[in-house]
């Protein structure tokens, strides 16, 4: 018997360091390059406030919300899922560099679980989605003081704040997840940032974040395949308990919201373990 199984202590230790030396990696490396926290924050909040004022006048409530709902208190959380969605691409980037200057290998060789490097990566870039994604919550009902948008009737308590909080971790954990799936295997940035552009943007886009969930036509069945359109649902109830009306046109219930993201957030996570314990060619570059 080893002394790691004869004392189980020394095992979750084994476990549990790599998580957090990974994690507060991630966390360093962003702290340090300013830039990245002002790309994967800055350009929400710009998008948030020039689209916000250019569809105020021609946007129409759908069924399932308040008829005094605004465009940009329903674009709120859409932009909140973007920033996470930014910063989980700006940070599963980051295996790619690894890889390059040859820290990947020196991890998978290292004698630790593949599944304390998935999740040290992983939490590492949750953590800085949900820091800049509770920052910008935060921020947005006081923009309306300085004429930036319209106020917003979102009126956060305790509860709705603690569910907001929790619901971001969440989306956090699964699109950084879904992130370090594409990145793992991307042999390049370049080829990275393709699949950005063809996949998890569209993704976003058709989540029901920029405009209401199609109630006919081929669009509605699209959006209703995308598991991010439930991430956005689920965001919204807790975003604004009591003001949205579940099961109606094509808004999804708060029960299936939260059950299919967190079915996604598995998968997504056991993808990446699975990527991870695969042995390939360019593990050895």
């Amino acid at each position: 018997m080893t002394s790691a199984e004869a004392n189980p202590t020394l095992n979750t230790e084994a476990f549990w360091l790599p998580v957090w030396t990974l994690s507060k990696r991630e966390l360093i490396r962003v702290f340090r390059q300013r830039t990245r926290i002002i790309g994967a924050l800055g350009q929400p909040v710009i998008f948030w406030i020039l689209c916000g004022s250019g569809m105020r006048s021609s946007f129409q409530p759908p069924d399932w919300g308040p008829q005094e709902l605004s465009y940009q208190e329903y674009f709120y959380p859409g932009v909140a899922v973007m920033i996470v969605l930014f910063t989980a691409i700006f940070s599963t980037i980051s295996i790619i560099e690894d890889r390059r200057e040859g820290f990947l290998q020196g991890v998978l060789v290292a004698p630790v679980s593949r599944l304390s490097i998935v999740l040290g990566k992983i939490f590492g870039g949750a953590a800085l989605a949900v820091i800049q994604t509770v920052f910008f919550l935060a921020i947005g009902p006081f923009l309306h003081f300085v004429g930036l948008s319209p106020p917003l009737d979102v009126g956060f308590t305790v509860t709705s704040a603690i569910g907001t909080f929790l619901f971001v971790v969440l989306l956090s954990v699964t699109l950084t997840a879904l992130g370090y799936v594409i990145a793992w295997p991307s042999a390049s940035t370049q080829g990275y940032h393709a699949i950005m552009s063809v996949f998890l943007f569209p993704m976003w886009l058709l989540s029901g974040a920029f405009f209401p969930p199609a109630d006919s036509g081929w669009l509605k069945w699209v959006m209703a395949a995308n598991p991010l359109t439930y991430g956005m649902a689920g965001l919204r109830y807790v975003m604004y308990p009591g003001r949205l009306t579940g099961g109606m046109g094509a808004m999804p219930s708060f029960g299936v919201s939260l059950g299919v993201t967190v079915l996604f957030c598995v998968v997504c996570v056991g993808l990446s373990v699975w990527l991870t314990t695969r042995r390939s060619s360019r593990d050895a570059r």
